[in-house]
């Protein structure tokens, strides 16, 4: 049997170009490898985004169609929407019984969410345990592995904090998750930052090829190369990043370009754009043909799917717990 995997992605809406090379098309190479659960994750969404729910249904709907658009496969994998399983839940409120508060406020993703997103004096109670529902969403499925990059690590080194202390506590249930790192790049949006839709600055594989153009035309590049003859510095500019995403052939000799100052910025920028709205032209292709009915009778089945596992091994928890049962 194959070894199984979980992982997500917060429900919100349509996929990136930053998703897509750092995170989708690792997933769609590990289908073939081992037993892949991937969830659309509501719940986390709401920590950050509780008081605006209007576009929620939309957001899962969109995220699974970028997904399947992708290449994620509903005969490899399963697909399904975190809050159908109430199990996640469940078990998030029993582990967070046996976790100390230092192990969350100590975490360095929650501090870099807070300055990214201005939240200073504004972190709930979700947002603070949000590395717990994470672990319960894994320890769920008794996943062995998880595919993160490395801003993610200090959770899942959480995750296993938490097996390992439930364990000890009560019965051996869950394994220990291993990282498997993607080797995919960390794609930056247009302003420089982590590509986020919540920041604004994310190129998305379903926008117009025109909204495209004008966000690599409004994205930073070397701030010292002011004329077409000045001699650049490719590694730290942003749309030379792009470009090597799509044109891994040419960009040897676009850096020469670059470097020895034979092409401007204005001129790099209209190439990439060409080449990154060819690239994604297929992607939107084939958007354009899934139906939004297909979608959720795709995500009704994963779900109930997920449910099933996810239930077995909430039912173990809640014997080794010795919490009460329904008579049988």
């Amino acid at each position: 049997m194959k070894k199984r995997i979980l992982s997500g992605c917060r429900a919100t809406g349509s996929v990136h170009i930053g998703n897509l090379f750092g995170t989708l098309k690792n997933w769609v190479k590990l289908q073939s490898e081992y037993d892949c659960f991937y969830e659309i994750a509501d719940l986390h969404a709401l920590t950050t985004n509780y008081n605006n729910t209007v576009e929620m249904k939309s957001n899962i709907r969109e995220m699974a169609i970028d997904w399947m658009v992708c290449g994620i496969s509903i005969e490899e994998s399963t697909i399904f929407i975190q809050s159908l399983v109430p199990e996640h839940s469940e078990l998030y409120l029993l582990l967070s019984m046996i976790v100390p508060l230092p192990w969350l406020e100590r975490n360095p993703t929650l501090k870099e969410q807070i300055r990214d997103l201005n939240l200073q004096d504004k972190v709930n109670y979700g947002l603070l345990g949000y590395p717990v529902l994470q672990a319960a969403d894994i320890l769920c499925y008794k996943a062995s592995a998880v595919p993160v990059g490395e801003d993610q690590l200090p959770h899942l080194e959480i995750t296993r904090e938490i097996a390992r202390k439930f364990n000890s506590i009560y019965k051996p249930i869950f394994p220990e998750p291993i990282p498997l790192l993607s080797k995919s790049p960390r794609i930056p949006g247009i302003d420089g930052r982590k590509m986020s839709k919540s920041l604004n600055n994310a190129i998305l594989i379903n926008e117009l090829p025109q909204i495209t153009k004008e966000k690599i035309t409004q994205a930073f590049t070397d701030p010292l190369k002011i004329h077409k003859q000045d001699k650049g510095h490719p590694d730290g500019c942003i749309v030379f990043a792009y470009h090597g995403l799509v044109n891994a052939e040419g960009i040897e000799g676009m850096k020469v370009s670059c470097t020895q100052g034979k092409i401007g910025c204005v001129e790099c920028k209209g190439r990439t754009t060409i080449l990154l709205n060819d690239f994604l032209a297929p992607y939107r292709e084939k958007r354009s043909k899934i139906s939004t009915k297909s979608i959720d009778e795709i995500l009704i089945e994963g779900s109930r799917k997920a449910k099933k596992v996810a239930k077995a091994t909430f039912d173990e928890v809640r014997e080794a717990m010795q919490l009460w049962e329904w008579q049988k």
